[in-house]
Parts: structure tokens; sequence; C-alpha cells
């Protein structure tokens, strides 16, 4: 394998490379990392981006130097600390034992390997020896002992670099964290602005861009989860730059929880990025001899624009992020019957919506909340995972078998996480769920948060739902989160831990996904927390799939998917077609649209299949054979973002076969007009010189006919609209 990362002793400079980037950090002088370079690929360098020196006002020197030209407070780090006269956002804040506030870390050593390592105990990118190499870079704080592993894998094929940071405490004192980012990244005076992706339940993923300023900018969580409203994702990019142009930097962190990122543009007009878990109300006490590990960051670079970006971290999630058997596999059309009967249903009832999938086509049948403890409505049984007699008379292995002999798979909802008061689990260990001592804790949506820094409360979860799973007949789960997470305290850890609850809750949440995945790996695992409050890349790890947001509304879910795709693949995010009047808007759409929408992810039906028309049966009898024929495409294929729904009338993306064989377009109308403007439709990613042919109309044109001139889009005399193109390419 070609080297990836090389060291040059003469000018003290780590490269990393690949045949599409290069990241350059360097030893300065005090044996602190300076960060040169991230960007397209160099063939070499040569030592010419030495930081200047320059005697800086109130920006003090390095300890025992009379050298005012040098200063932590204007360098370009890779990683800082406190108290060492750099008052920028550092990615390192520690109290040590004496109570003060200071850490020095400079370079010990390094040491380069083949692969990547594992992260104890966190979800992480995966690659073997020939797909990648790992750098680690140790700095000490000499007066501690306390060291910073800093890891950096470079993939061979991709435009990315993971990064991560591990604190070990080698000294014989207790320590503090009291901030531990993962990453830090350090930008010379550029225009960029900064995108986010923001939202709330039933309105998640907005893409959000904004200038950097003066000052500190933070976009974070301290819900407990990666939550609607905030994801664990930023991007830093040119102020010209659009989706095919410009240069673009990514920032994604693999991790469920309350996550931190910092930007700050400092008196020089430098920008300093920082990225990791959540410094609110987090305190990790770390003994002498043991170690912190953060989650990991996925940096991006890309010099063609947003789409560009996306699309290396849709390659990333699909072969380093997702695991197991589901990995390269097409996923199922089901039908999830929430919508359709709520908590009102038996098994009579449901059968008639299982005999319906049958005759439609549709190969999984999804039962949602209600069929367990004694759930009439969502104030009871949680944390009871035993079937409801009373609409399971026979057990719900017979209501199972009945959906297998329609040849249709059998999937089950589960919130495994939250308990109810009224619930047997509670009446038997109150203990097991997280409150503050004395106070009464804050109910959200009627329920409570299960503690699971408590192993017994980790058992507990295992044990009830492989007792389900053992008996062979589950053959996909969907894991719900309906609230977030508040009274944040743990019976179990003593009151100088509690900084670590929401951590440590993280990795009992893990650790309980990687030991219920592994040992039943012919499951599918689909994520959920209200719909997109949890999707995230660390859950992609556990889960190849996760409910993209609550609301099915298909005008709502063209800005949710748009944004949704700048991080993750269409094979990671499910879409399904709901009825009219939409249940969260009141919206009513064309079957067309909402057919086209969700038939650009991992599809399927939210909907009571019983009370459809004759038409509309026949409408999800073609929707069901076509997602069928393009469901390669749609899953696998690359993604290409056309129009943003949020800058105009349209909105448009597609889909295109790596080996440019094929292509699939969904170009959408919002409202009409009475004197409509004239727009076109122009494609990317094509071969420039391949001629392809639109399958319906048997339209002609050559590649870069379609990327240069485009098409016009047809006139439509109807708000909602959507149109589907599929063009082959001619041998």
């Amino acid at each position: 394998m070609q080297k990836l990362i090389e060291f040059d002793e003469k000018n003290k400079v780590f490269h990393l490379h690949n045949d599409k980037i290069s990241y350059l950090f360097g030893i300065e002088e005090g044996g602190y990392l300076s960060h040169l370079y991230f960007g397209k690929r160099v063939l070499g360098y040569h030592g010419q981006l030495r930081y200047p020196r320059v005697d800086r006002g109130f920006s003090g020197n390095l300890p025992g130097s009379l050298d005012r030209t040098y200063s932590l407070d204007s360098l370009l780090q890779e990683y800082s600390g406190t108290g060492a006269c750099d008052y920028r956002t550092p990615a390192l804040d520690l109290q040590n034992e004496d109570g003060s506030y200071a850490v020095r870390l400079v370079y010990q050593g390094h040491k380069i390997t083949a692969g990547k390592p594992k992260l104890p105990g966190l979800p992480a990118a995966y690659a073997t020896d020939e797909e990648a190499q790992t750098l680690a870079v140790t700095l000490k704080d000499e007066l501690t002992g306390v060291t910073v592993t800093l890891l950096y894998t470079i993939f061979k094929d991709l435009a990315i670099i993971a990064r991560s940071a591990k604190v070990t405490n080698a000294g014989s004192s207790k320590v503090a964290l009291k901030k531990v980012a993962s990453m830090q990244m350090d930008l010379l005076r550029q225009d960029m602005d900064v995108i986010s992706l923001p939202g709330a339940h039933a309105n998640e993923r907005h893409l959000e861009r904004e200038k950097i300023g003066q000052g500190r900018k933070v976009f974070e969580s301290r819900r407990g989860a990666s939550s609607h409203q905030m994801n664990s994702f930023i991007a830093v990019l040119e102020h010209k730059a659009d989706e095919f142009s410009g240069d673009v930097y990514g920032f994604n962190l693999v991790y469920s929880g309350n996550h931190s990122f910092e930007i700050e543009k400092d008196q020089f007009e430098q920008t300093r990025i920082v990225a990791g878990i959540n410094d609110f109300n987090f305190e990790w006490q770390l003994e002498a001899g043991e170690s912190f590990q953060t989650p990991e960051v996925l940096l991006a670079f890309s010099s063609h624009g947003l789409n560009e970006m996306s699309q290396n971290y849709h390659q990333l999630i699909r072969e380093h992020i997702v695991r197991g058997k589901f990995k390269h596999r097409e996923r199922e059309i089901l039908v999830n019957n929430w919508e359709a009967t709520y908590f009102d249903f038996n098994e009579e009832k449901l059968k008639t919506i299982v005999d319906e999938a049958k005759e439609l086509g549709i190969e999984m049948f999804v039962l949602d909340d209600g069929w367990f403890g004694k759930r009439d409505n969502d104030n009871t049984s949680l944390g009871d995972w035993s079937v409801y007699a009373k609409k399971f008379p026979n057990g719900l292995k017979h209501f199972a078998d009945y959906v297998h002999a329609q040849g249709l798979k059998f999937g089950l909802w589960f919130e495994p996480e939250m308990i109810s008061h009224e619930s047997e689990l509670y009446k038997e260990h109150p203990e097991y769920l997280m409150q503050v001592p004395e106070r009464i804790p804050s109910p959200s949506r009627d329920q409570y948060v299960l503690d699971l820094t408590q192993k017994a409360v980790r058992e507990n979860i295992v044990a009830q739902l492989s007792a389900l799973l053992d008996e062979g007949y589950i053959d996909y789960i969907k894991w719900d989160m309906n609230r977030h997470m508040s009274d944040v305290y743990s019976v179990a850890l003593p009151k100088e831990k509690q900084g670590e609850v929401y951590h440590r809750y993280m990795l009992g949440l893990y650790e309980v996904l990687e030991t219920l995945t592994t040992k039943y790996p012919d499951v599918l695992w689909e994520g959920c927390s209200g719909g997109g409050g949890r999707f995230d890349t660390g859950y992609a790890y556990y889960m190849p799939q996760s409910w993209t947001s609550d609301n099915t509304d298909a005008l709502a879910r063209q800005t949710i998917q748009y944004g949704t795709s700048l991080v993750y693949p269409p094979s990671v995010f499910t879409a399904h077609v709901s009825a009219v009047p939409n249940h969260q808007t009141g919206r009513i759409t064309p079957f067309k649209t909402r057919g086209a929408v969700a038939m650009s992810a991992v599809f399927g039906y939210e909907l009571d299949l019983t009370k459809l028309t004759v038409e509309e049966k026949q409408a999800v009898k073609e929707q069901v054979a076509l997602y069928k024929k393009i469901r390669p495409l749609v899953q696998f294929g690359d993604f290409i973002r056309l129009k943003n729904p949020a800058l105009g009338d349209q909105c448009a993306w597609m889909f295109v076969a790596k080996d440019k064989s094929e292509a699939l377009v969904f170009d959408f109308g919002r409202l009409a007009q009475a004197q409509p403007t004239l727009t076109k439709t122009k494609l990317a990613g094509l071969a420039e010189a391949k001629v392809y042919e639109e399958v319906t109309s048997k339209a002609k044109a050559t590649g870069s006919e379609l990327m240069e001139l485009g098409f016009y889009d047809p006139v439509v005399r109807h708000d909602f609209s959507a149109q589907m193109y599929h063009f082959k390419a001619l041998d």
C-alpha cells in the first residue's frame, strides 16, 4: 500500500495525503503543534508556511522566553489547553489536584500504523490495513504527567480525516476534565460562512448558512441526544462556495449525545473550530493511570462545493460506518400501522392491513407502539416488554406467524430507554429511573428516562429484548426515544462523579446496542427518536437506517431530506407515504408527489391500506413495483442535490449509478402560478460523452447536453407537483 502518512524530520512536519487531500501540521518552538494546511493534495512541502513571528500586544509568550514575537495566543494550533496565554476557546480544560486550571501540551513522540484502531466503547469509522493509515501523536504536560494522544486516520480513497483525542493521567494525582474536545482546527483569515443543520421535532435539519463574524459561536445540543434541534455537524466554507464549487470543510461528530461545535474568529481574524462532547454539566474525574477517549470527528474537504463533500460522507458512512449483513443489502418496503391505528388495534384489525400489504406487493409489516404491557395510551407500560394479552390473546408469535405466512417480514417497535410510572418495572425498581434525590422528576410525554449508567438497568433491557428476540419471529426492530433527558443524576455514582452522567449514559447505550446488534445480526435495526431526534453517524454504526422525521408531509420532507443529505446517504434514512390531510401539517398533496419524495430514500407506507380507494391501491402497486426496480440506484447510487427548496419554489435531486450508466431525477414544484416563469433543470455527475435515453419519453441526449443545457421543467397547473425522469445510457 502507498504511504499515506509521512514525517519530515528536517522541518518537523507531518504530511497526511492521498490522491485527493493533504493535511499538514508541524512541531513549533517549545514543542507545540502548529496547523499548516488542510485542502487539495500537494505533492510536497518544503517548510515555507512556518507561522510568521510578529510582536502582538497583550499576547503573552512562552515561559522563560524573551522572544515577544512568538505567542500561543496567535499561533495556528492543532490542540490547545488552558493557562498558557492562549485566550481563545481551548480544546482541553482541566483542573489539577491543587485547584489550578493549567496544562501545557508539548510534543513527545508519534507512531504511524496501518489501518484504524477501534475506539473502546464508542462507535467509529473502521478500515482495514489496506484502506487507511493512522498517526498517533503524543503530547505531554511535564508537570502533571497528563498526556494527550491525538489520533489522525486518513483513508486511501476518501477526502476525509478521522480525528479524536485520548487523555491519559500518567501522573500520580487525580485531575478533573472540564472540557475535552475531539479535535481543533485553526484557519488563517478567510471570508467564510458556516452551515449548520438546526430544526425541531417534526421539522429537522434545515440548512442554515451564516457569515462567520468576530467572537464565538456555538452549535450544540444539551438534551442528552444529538437532537432534532441541532444536528452533530457543521460545514465551514468559502463565502462564494455553493453546491458545485468552492472550498468546503465538513465536521461530523460520531456521537449520539450532547455535542458542541465552537467557532471563534479571533482578534487577528483567524478562525478556530473546536468540536466534541459538550462541556455543559460535564466533569470527568480522571484518576492516576486512567484514560478518557473522545468520540471521533470526521473532517471532510471538498474543492468542488457541498455535493462533493456530501458524496465523501455518503461513501464513508456506507462503507466504513454501517456494519453487518444489511450494509449492502437492499432494504424491504414496509408498512407501519401507527398512523393507521395508533393504540386502537387488535390482531384481527391488523390482519386486514397485512392482507392488503400482501396484495400490493409490500414486503414487511411493522407493528408500532401499543403491543406490550397494558399499553392503550402513552402514559403506561414503558419498561414492561411483555405482550399485551388483551390485544394478542394467542400471543404475538401467533400474529407474526400470520404475517410470515402472507410472505411478509415482521417488525416491532420498542422504546427500551424509557420507563412509565405506571409499569411493573417501576413498581419493582423505582431506583432505575433517572432522578435527582428529593426532587420530583419532570415527565415528558408522560414518561421518564431509565438510568443507563447502571449495569442492572442495561442488563434488564438486554434480558427483556432477548426473551422476545430468542423466539426467532422478529425480523426488524424500530428503536425509539420519545423524550430528552432531564433530572440528570445517577444513584449509582457518588456526588463527585455526577458530571459524568451524560456521557456514561451514552456509553451504557452503546454497550446495550453493541450487545444486541451483535447477538441478533439477522435483525434489521432502525433508529428513531420521535423521528430524527437522534439521527447521527454514531447511531448508524449500530443501526443501518433511521426514521428521518415524524413529519411525513411530502412538502416538509423535501426540506428535511435535502438537509439530511448534506451528511447522510439516502440508504440510512427512511421515508414513507402517508395519508392526507397529513397528520402533522393538515396539507393535501398528490399521491404521486408523496411517492416521489418517499422513494428518494428507504421506502415504505405509514397509512391504513384498508381505507385506500381503488385508484390509490393501483397507485401503490405501481409505486411498489417501480421502487423495486430503482431501489439499487436509490439506496447505493451517488446522490446529488440540484435545487434547494429553501431558495425558491422548486426542489430537485438525482441519483447516479457508480458506472454512470443510469440516472434518476426527481423534480418537485411547489405553488402553481397563473403566469409561470419558465425554468430549467441541469443535471450533474453524468458521463459527458455517453448518450442517455429517458425511459418514458424515449428522448435522447448526451451527458454533456443534460449537464450544460439541461431541459425545461413542465408547466404544471396544480400545487405540489413531482416529476421523475429515468435516464439510461445507450451502449
